[in-house]
């Protein structure tokens, strides 16, 4: 009999050449029904990234990468000119969707890199631009599966067996290509026999947490238990956790972090009951263009997500005001490390960021 998949045997983005397509799992739909969704158009992946049908940092910049070759395997010109012209309006409507987690521009930036390289310094051809970057895109994909190994790896030298970990929102798998960032220590642990125990927040209003960081948790196998996200303190003075490892969508230079809103206030529980906050970031959400926190844009979202979203009937008064934000700052005085793929980041991190930066160029 076939063994029953699992949302864990399905990729999270992914690129079907019959199709010509990019595929992903409709985050919206879960935990409750696994859609796999083909993006062929430029308004298709706009939305889809608008609207969450994939989310995560660096989910988000490997559908953009992919996103962007299909779209400019179709330009039909041979100058090349004319195809960079047409690739940068694609790039920056792509670019438009989210403003905050630069994983997005990250990739565009560096698939629009890989064009000119090609065609401007090398003179390749029209055709030979397209194929390289069909190529970038893919190594864009397989290297965001080791550096959330190796993020993994690093983290795991942070805990030991037995230990309980507390993780905001889904930095997970299904927020990567594979392993996840904040959940790569867990999974790595999990393979090791480390039966960590796991809380996740549910992290309002979008429930990430209850939804998606329990999902696949618990679909893994590991021990993992939901709470309200101002349940962080209770568990904490409780002594059930070692150890705080959230994701991120952007660090600045100076070490403060934006992750989604909610995490400042688990890290300044944290702070108090002297549990560690680690920041898992893969370089690529590393913006040493961004001095500190203050400069990071933060987005807004629809009311309707706090007041309608997940309730049968609307739960708070009509024309009541709102305040969505989707993310805050961790100030840097709050984390203990940023774990990345070549190493951890420690305070002063304008220092250990910098030279974190060095050593990957």
């Amino acid at each position: 009999m076939e063994k029953q998949k699992n949302i864990m045997d399905f990729d999270t983005v992914a690129f079907d050449e019959e199709q010509d397509a990019v595929i992903i799992i409709d985050q919206t739909k879960l935990p409750g029904k696994t859609e796999l969704i083909a993006l062929k158009t430029a308004q298709e992946i706009w939305d889809a990234i608008y609207l969450l049908k994939v989310r995560g940092a660096p989910a988000i910049g490997v559908t953009a990468a992919l996103g962007i070759y299909m779209l400019s395997n179709r330009i039909e010109t041979e100058d090349f000119a004319t195809f960079h012209a047409e690739f940068v309006k694609m790039k920056e409507y792509l670019d438009s969707s989210r403003p905050t987690a630069v994983n997005l521009s990250w990739a565009l930036k560096r698939m629009e890199n890989t064009a000119l390289r090609a065609g401007r310094e090398e003179g390749k051809s029209v055709a030979e631009v397209k194929e390289i970057l069909h190529k970038e895109a893919l190594r864009i994909r397989e290297e965001d599966i080791e550096v959330c190994r190796k993020i993994g790896e690093y983290g795991l030298t942070l805990v030991k067996p037995g230990d309980g970990i507390l993780t905001h929102c889904n930095a997970g798998q299904l927020a990567t290509v594979k392993y996840g960032t904040a959940t790569a220590p867990i999974y790595l642990g999990q393979e090791k026999g480390y039966h960590f125990k796991v809380f996740a927040d549910e992290t309002r209003p979008l429930l990430q947490g209850a939804r998606l960081t329990a999902y696949e948790l618990h679909s893994s196998g590991v021990d993992v238990t939901v709470i309200c996200d101002n349940m962080s303190a209770n568990v904490m003075s409780k002594g059930l956790v070692q150890a705080v490892f959230v994701g991120c969508d952007r660090v600045a230079a100076n070490g403060d972090t934006a992750n989604k809103i909610g995490t400042s206030v688990v890290a300044m529980v944290a702070k108090y009951y002297g549990v560690p906050v680690y920041v898992c970031a893969p370089t690529s959400t590393i913006d040493m263009a961004t001095p500190t926190g203050k400069e990071i844009h933060i987005e807004e979202r629809p009311a309707e997500e706090v007041t309608e979203m997940w309730y049968k009937e609307r739960m708070a008064p009509e024309g009541v005001k709102v305040y969505n934000p989707a993310f805050d700052v961790t100030d840097n005085e709050l984390i203990a490390g940023i774990v990345t793929e070549y190493g951890i980041a420690r305070a002063p991190y304008t220092e250990s960021l910098r030279k974190i930066m060095e050593k990957k160029s």
